[in-house]
């Protein structure tokens, strides 16, 4: 009669759930499975494994796995409308891209962006996963992928698992090394941003860049 915006958290998980057991109904289920999120927020269906939510007295198999999609359905609405605004000479558009896709990952995601001449994306590609010290272990591979999609210009991008953004040491080696050797090979890197829990860190907005 409202119309879904109307409806609490618990009540919109129980119209996916739409069965309970016989000591709770859809509702008090879905009450169960948010009282284990932090801040008891939809979020959490972004972390937990679905095998974690069969646990759950009520969620079986195709429950668990309807959840998993509900939740990666709302992530890539969320991507699909931050993609609008997506402008890569300012990093606030490019953390509201990117930050629903790294910021609940467990370990470094390294991502290496491909410009064209006015900025445009042509591509992105996962270039690591664990540390951005082992991403850059070989420069050579990241701008043999760069020259192969005739990138003129870069981005690199990972997030830091641990909600601060910002740069270690390495994360500054490692920047300096593309910076020379983008600059070398005439395919400048733009900015290296750091995506953090509920913000970010511009290399280039701090200054490390500006050479």
């Amino acid at each position: 009669e409202y119309g879904a915006e109307e409806l609490k958290d618990d009540e919109l998980l129980a119209v996916f759930i739409r069965t309970g057991t016989k000591e709770k109904n859809a509702v008090e289920v879905a009450g169960q499975i948010l009282d284990g999120f932090p801040e008891r927020n939809l979020l959490g269906l972004c972390h937990i494994p679905w095998k974690e939510l069969m646990k759950i007295p009520g969620i079986g198999e195709v429950k668990a796995i309807k959840l998993k999609c509900l939740a990666e359905l709302a992530r890539r609405i969320s991507v699909t409308e931050a993609k609008k605004g997506l402008k890569f000479d300012r990093p606030a558009t490019i953390w509201q891209y990117y930050k629903e896709r790294l910021r609940h990952e467990e370990r470094e995601r390294v991502i290496l962006i491909m410009l064209d001449q006015k900025l445009n994306m042509i591509c992105d590609a996962v270039l690591s996963i664990g540390t951005v010290r082992e991403c850059i272990v070989s420069p050579r591979e990241l701008f043999l992928m760069a020259l192969k999609e005739k990138a003129v210009q870069i981005m690199l991008l990972h997030n830091h698992p641990s909600g601060d953004p910002e740069p270690s040491r390495a994360d500054l080696e490692i920047t300096e090394r593309v910076r020379l050797l983008g600059a070398m090979l005439e395919i400048p890197l733009v900015d290296h941003i750091i995506i953090g829990d509920k913000t970010y860190c511009s290399l280039r907005e701090k200054g490390y860049l500006a050479k």
